[in-house]
Order: C-alpha cells, then sequence, then structure tokens
C-alpha cells in the first residue's frame, strides 16, 4: 500500500503543527495539508484529495460536523477520522451518522493515533477505547433517545450548517458568502429553522445551538 495521505482539520496551529511533525517519523503517512476551520478542510479536500482526515470538532466557520457531512457527500471514499477532546454521547453519535471512521479523544498516546490513521485507511471502524462501549450501548438502544424525538434531526443538513453560523454570530452576508448561497437563501434558511424549532429569536437559537453542543463555550 502507497503512503497514507493525510490532511489534519484542527483550529489550533500548535495542535496541528505538534500532529505533522509526530507523523512524519512515520514512514508509510505523509501529511499532504492543514485546515484551520471546517471551510477551509472541504476547500482543501477538493484540491489535495487525502486518503485520512483528521477532523477536529469545535473550529470557527464550520465546525468538524459540519464539514465532515459536506465532504462525504461529495468525497465518500475519503475516511475521516474525529481527534477532539469531547467524548459527548451526542458528538459520537452524530459522528458516527455522518460516516466517519474513526472517532479518538486526544487524551490518546501517539501510538492509538498511528493505529487509528491504519485502522481506517483500510476500512475498518476505529474508536478510543473509553467510548466503545457507549456506541455498544448506543447501538442496542439503551439509554437513548429515539431519533425521531431529537428536534435538531429535524433540520437538513444546510439548515444544519447556517444554524451554527448564525449562533456564532456571523451576519446574513457573511453566512452567504461562506457558504457560497444568496443572502436570500439563508434568511429562508433561518426562517425555516425558526419554524422546525419553534425558536423565533436569535439569542433562542444560540442557547438551542449550546445547549445540544452544536458550539461551545470553552472556560
Amino acid at each position: 500500500m502507497s503512503k497514507t495521505r493525510v490532511l489534519i482539520a484542527d483550529d489550533h496551529a500548535l495542535v496541528r503543527e505538534g500532529i505533522a511533525a509526530f507523523l512524519k517519523l512515520c514512514d508509510d503517512i505523509e501529511v499532504i495539508a492543514e485546515a484551520s476551520d471546517g471551510l477551509e478542510a472541504i476547500q482543501k479536500t477538493n484540491k489535495f484529495n487525502p486518503d485520512v482526515i483528521i477532523m477536529d470538532i469545535n473550529m470557527p466557520k464550520l465546525g468538524g460536523l459540519e464539514a465532515t457531512v459536506e465532504i462525504k457527500k461529495s468525497n465518500p471514499d475519503i475516511k475521516i477520522l474525529v481527534l477532539t477532546q469531547y467524548d459527548d454521547k451526542e458528538y459520537i453519535s452524530r459522528f458516527l451518522k455522518a460516516g466517519v471512521s474513526g472517532y479518538l479523544l486526544k487524551r490518546a498516546v501517539g501510538s492509538d493515533l498511528i493505529s487509528a490513521i491504519n485502522a481506517v485507511r483500510k476500512g475498518e471502524l476505529y474508536l478510543h477505547s473509553s467510548i466503545a462501549s457507549e456506541v455498544v450501548a448506543g447501538y442496542l438502544n439503551i439509554n437513548k433517545k429515539p431519533e425521531e424525538d431529537d428536534i435538531y434531526e429535524k433540520l437538513t443538513d444546510r439548515e444544519k450548517q447556517v444554524l451554527k453560523l448564525v449562533a456564532e454570530g456571523y451576519t446574513h452576508k457573511e453566512v452567504a458568502d461562506m457558504l457560497n448561497i444568496s443572502v436570500k437563501t439563508v434568511i429562508a434558511h433561518q426562517t425555516n429553522i425558526s419554524e422546525k424549532l419553534d425558536i423565533h429569536a436569535r439569542a433562542g437559537l444560540i442557547k438551542f445551538a449550546i445547549q445540544r453542543g452544536i458550539i461551545k463555550i470553552d472556560s
């Protein structure tokens, strides 16, 4: 097998540089690009066509989940490995539904990252040991709400993208520019979001996004 071509998406430059420096020690892995947010991850995926994307969750503009959904639509064969500090059940469930191939916590050791990259490149699913039991429980419907009761899942993929950006405080024009759609379309999406969630003020949308882990307020 040829070298595994990796793209690193993380909003912290030191984290990206540290991962890249570590992976350079591996003869069979090549870091071909880095991205500081979800939009850049999408753009560089289309440009470089990596084998594996190491994807952070909480990034500005489009986050890891929104970027993953968009990338998998146009590049279904690319493997996405989530590398994050968050072990929230909702995050894990959403990313697995979005089609990621692995979920690794940042407290893992370097050898775990290498194992995860090699596993997902071969088409295997890789889960950090501390969350594997939660994932199994989820698939067995233990302590899990039915999906139809999750109001967030009523939103389309595009509406989820717009919700995150609006909740982060971007204007309609900024959202339109980032998603390459018209301002009128952004407003229409926000109207649909408000109707589906029955939340009609920006403050309410922000609160909903925080409660559901769509955006993070780090201490």
